[in-house]
């Protein structure tokens, strides 16, 4: 089963979609730091609802991080609730594979959500990465892999990638605020620190393509060349 990436910054393998690190609620811990932002709870289900609309899944992963806060907030329970309703109608099976931040999410199988720290399919073993599993071919989110390009006027912007590799794929975060992690200058999971990735490809979505940079070794060299 081959894993095809998609735009919308989700992975296709056979009838099932993943996604990894939405990140819901993120806006309200960032209102109790005193950072107000705008909510982006439809923007995301939107999205979401037409990709799914589109490739009609039979299953939907969400790979870890669905939240964001790490100790329960006021509203979380409803916006978890509403993100279900949302979505759950467009597919059979909806999956979350626990990362880091989905604490006290056990309560979502009372609404027909699997609820599971690993899984495998199609020869993958998916976990959200943030600490290290047995296996050997994984698809891991977490790192919410990035990289940092000079735009028209010389500007340094930061653009989401896939990272992928025949081992390991690492998918970009599918929340409009997790701006990246770029992966040329450090790393934050452990799978990247076990995993030769030099030569995976970065692929960076656009729109309603995939540009594909090449590989990762090459293109920190171009980019260093370039002053990047």
């Amino acid at each position: 089963m081959k894993p095809q990436p998609l735009p919308e910054k989700a992975l296709k393998l056979g009838r099932t979609l993943v996604i990894a690190d939405l990140h819901l609620g993120y806006e309200v811990s960032m209102a109790r730091e005193g950072f107000y932002l705008p909510r982006v709870f439809h923007e995301v289900v939107g999205k979401l609802r037409e990709l799914l609309k589109r490739e009609k899944p039979k299953r939907i992963i969400i790979d870890g991080d669905l939240k964001h806060s790490f100790v329960p907030e006021w509203r979380e329970r409803e916006e978890l609730r509403a993100f279900v309703e949302e979505v759950f109608p467009l597919v059979d099976e909806l999956v979350l594979v626990r990362g880091n931040h989905d604490v006290g999410t056990l309560w979502l199988r009372e609404l027909g959500v699997q609820v599971v720290d690993e899984l495998e399919l199609g020869g993958w073993k998916l976990v959200h990465g943030h600490k290290l599993a047995e296996g050997e071919r994984f698809i891991i989110g977490h790192e919410h892999p990035a990289i940092r390009l000079r735009d028209e006027v010389g500007a340094l912007v930061k653009v989401p990638a896939f990272l992928m590799s025949d081992a390991l794929i690492v998918l970009p975060a599918f929340s409009p605020w997790a701006y990246g992690n770029d992966v040329l200058r450090e790393i934050v999971s452990p799978f990247l620190r076990t995993h030769d990735v030099s030569r995976a490809r970065v692929l960076v979505p656009l729109d309603e393509e995939l540009l594909d940079f090449g590989e990762l070794e090459k293109l920190s060299r171009v980019l260093g060349s370039l002053g990047g």
